[in-house]
Formats: C-alpha cells, sequence, structure tokens
C-alpha cells in the first residue's frame, strides 16, 4: 500500500508530540519495515523544517527531521499543475489540497492524516495512523 503521509503525523512522530506520538511511531515502524510505502509532498519538507526549528530551537534537529523523512519516504513533486489542482480544489486549507492534489496525480492508495475533516469531499481514502495500522493486522 502507497500512502500520502500528512504533515502533523510526522511531527507527532519527531516531537513526540502527545496523545499522538503512539500511532504515528507505529505508522512509522510499518514505512520503515517496508509494510507500506509512505510519500510526502515536497512542499511538507519546508513545513518540517520550519515548525521542528520552531519547537525545538534548534536547526540542528529541524535538519535532523527533515533527514529523516528523505530517508524514510518518497517525495512526491509539487509543479504548477499540482499547484493549479491544489487551488480549484473545494478544500480550505491550500497545504490539504497540495497534498491530496499530489496523492491523486501519484495515484497513491490513501492519505494518513489525524485531520480527516480536512479532506472532507476527498475521493481517495482518508484514514487515521491507527486505522491504517488496524487494516495492516
Amino acid at each position: 500500500m502507497r500512502v500520502l503521509v500528512d504533515t502533523n503525523i510526522i511531527l507527532d512522530d519527531f516531537l513526540e508530540r502527545e496523545p499522538f506520538v503512539e500511532d504515528a511511531a507505529g505508522l512509522m515502524e510499518a514505512i520503515e519495515s517496508e509494510r507500506i510505502v509512505g510519500y510526502v509532498t515536497a512542499t511538507t519538507l519546508t513545513n518540517i523544517f520550519y515548525i521542528a526549528r520552531r519547537q525545538t530551537r534548534s536547526v540542528e534537529l529541524a535538519r535532523q527531521a527533515v533527514s529523516e523523512t528523505l530517508t524514510l519516504m518518497e517525495v512526491c513533486l509539487v509543479d504548477r499543475v499540482i499547484l493549479d489542482a491544489a487551488f480549484s480544489s473545494n478544500l480550505r486549507d491550500f497545504e490539504d489540497a497540495v497534498q491530496l492534489a499530489c496523492a491523486m496525480a501519484s495515484r497513491l492508495d490513501a492519505i494518513i492524516t489525524r485531520n480527516a475533516q480536512d479532506f472532507a469531499g476527498a475521493t481517495l481514502p482518508i484514514l487515521s495512523a491507527s486505522e491504517l495500522l488496524e487494516s495492516l493486522s
């Protein structure tokens, strides 16, 4: 199964944010063990760096978060076609619209997020990390 992982789940794992870290870590373990293939958008990496640096006040830790993500995940390109599709989307949040457009263009199987309501109306399955992990059991 090939899934796009929402930015917040990666940050939940890296920053050990409660109460989400357990599910996020389980998802990352499933990706690391190649039970699933994880994808992120190119723009997710800049968001991870910005948020990790702000939260940890460390450029080194922010770079580590991006490096770990690049090691584990495939990267969906964000180009003009993706941005146009996202801009035309019914989603309120542009970052989520970009993620959905990338997942659709890459023909991924699902988006993994803890904010499924943000993707209302998506034709792609939107799952939480725990839902995906449960389906793998």
